[in-house]
């Protein structure tokens, strides 16, 4: 057994629970929206909200799909915490003034949805009211409010509710006995307790888990959220680490071995966008993009909007990477298909892999990374890609950043590419058809 195919079958694990399916279909596709950490960390209020939906409508996010607006952490009452009668959970007054509802109120007026934040333990990482134990009355709450968006985090969580085994997330060892269900976790348990009960509310609350891989969450997540983090918080730096945050590619080597976990319903989260800020170059935000597009990530944007380059914003508004990550008829993430620099299954946190491909219903794509520190030109190579085997000889190359045609081709295609700048391809036969609509990633 190849190293790939022994990496594919392992990958294998997810959706071993029915999927939270939610009214309206809110939660079949990855979400996409905006939220407030990378920018503003705890220096919010209802003014920062307001104005950013706004932006979101002028600059074209909002047409393109980008309907969340989320609050993150720092909201609340650090002092009071919590209503001494009701025991509700209470905004900072001085910050929202006119409460969350009506903040709700004014964000829904645009045509968009307003996100919040909250945490499966104790309190919220940076130290305000969580909601371990308040669940039925944060849930009830937060559909009062006129949420439309829960980001549920993971800190805080005390003795009591630590798990019985340990999991490693960077190579999913443990040492849970064979066939152990981490759907019976202490770490599930706690996030099924919200899902319950922002199900028993009359509002449609997407349930995005922020639970940074640990658990095994990718056999239980989709059953219980429509979406889970898959490893570490983002940091806007191309490599390496900082702390406990991570550049692109590590997160990207990362899903190499956990991209078959997404589907309809349910998404692996590998954070939000840092696209066009921190250390990344133009180009490094470009293959940022796509591939967190192309792993059906939801995509949270974590720009700066006030003063927004346009070619940042045009990177955004691609409308072809958003399509691919919107599918209506192909659920799954894109796939590694070949390693490239390193020998197929390899991890690398500074070289991952370079080649992945996908299908949609416009056709079969590739998406090609260049990690090298230095110009190079990449090949894909036909016969290599799984959704192309058996097609054909000639295809239809075109280029996704573009939105043109590259030309006809027989048995490959070169593609230059500058310094971590990414390919985004989409192969069609010659008459523009599918290649193959009913090949899967699975």
């Amino acid at each position: 057994m190849s190293a790939l195919t022994s990496l594919l079958s392992l990958a294998v694990v997810a959706h071993t629970a029915e999927a939270l399916v939610s009214p309206d279909g809110v939660g079949k596709l990855p979400a996409l929206g905006w939220n407030s950490w990378n920018e503003f960390h705890c220096d919010i209020n209802a003014t920062v909200f307001e104005t950013i939906a706004q932006r979101m409508v002028d600059l074209g996010l909002q047409d393109a799909g980008y309907v969340y607006v989320n609050i993150d952490d720092c909201w609340g009452d650090k002092n009071q915490r919590r209503d001494s009668a009701t025991n509700e959970i209470l905004p900072n007054s001085t910050r929202f003034p006119d409460g969350i509802s009506g903040l709700a109120d004014k964000v829904h007026s645009l045509g968009l949805k307003l996100g919040i934040y909250s945490d499966a333990g104790t309190s919220t990482c940076a130290g305000y009211a969580g909601s371990l134990g308040y669940e039925a009355i944060d849930a009830a709450t937060f559909a009062n409010w006129g949420i439309d968006y829960l980001k549920y985090d993971n800190c805080n969580v005390p003795a009591n509710w630590s798990d019985e085994y340990a999991y490693n997330k960077d190579n999913g060892t443990s040492n849970a006995p064979p066939g152990y269900n981490w759907d019976t976790s202490n770490s599930a348990k706690r996030y099924h307790a919200m899902r319950d009960e922002l199900l028993k509310q009359n509002r449609t609350i997407q349930f995005s888990m922020c639970i940074w891989g640990e658990a095994a969450v990718q056999t239980w997540g989709n059953g219980t959220g429509h979406s889970w983090r898959m490893y570490g918080d983002i940091y806007p730096s191309w490599s390496g680490q900082n702390g406990g945050t991570w550049g692109v590619t590590p997160i990207l080597n990362h899903a190499s071995f956990y991209w078959n976990s997404t589907d309809f319903w349910g998404h692996n989260d590998w954070d939000m966008l840092e696209v066009g800020i921190g250390d990344l170059t133009f180009e490094e935000s470009r293959s940022h993009f796509a591939m967190w597009a192309a792993l059906k990530s939801p995509l949270i944007i974590g720009t700066p909007l006030a003063d927004v380059a346009d070619d940042i914003v045009q990177i955004l508004l691609n409308r072809e990477l958003l399509a691919f990550n919107q599918d209506p008829a192909y659920g799954a993430s894109a796939m590694p298909y070949k390693w490239g620099r390193n020998p197929d299954g390899t991890s690398d946190l500074k070289y991952p892999a370079q080649f992945w491909t996908g299908s949609s219903t416009e056709g079969i794509h590739v998406f090609m990374v260049n990690t090298a520190d230095e110009e190079a030109t990449l090949t894909a190579d036909f016969a290599e890609i799984p959704g192309l085997k058996g097609a054909g000889d000639e295809f239809i190359v075109h280029d996704m950043w573009t939105g043109k045609d590259i030309g006809n081709f027989t048995d490959r295609v070169d593609v230059s590419l500058k310094v971590h700048d990414t390919a985004a391809l989409r192969i069609t036969l010659p008459d523009g058809s599918h290649p193959n609509p009913t090949w899967t990633t699975r």
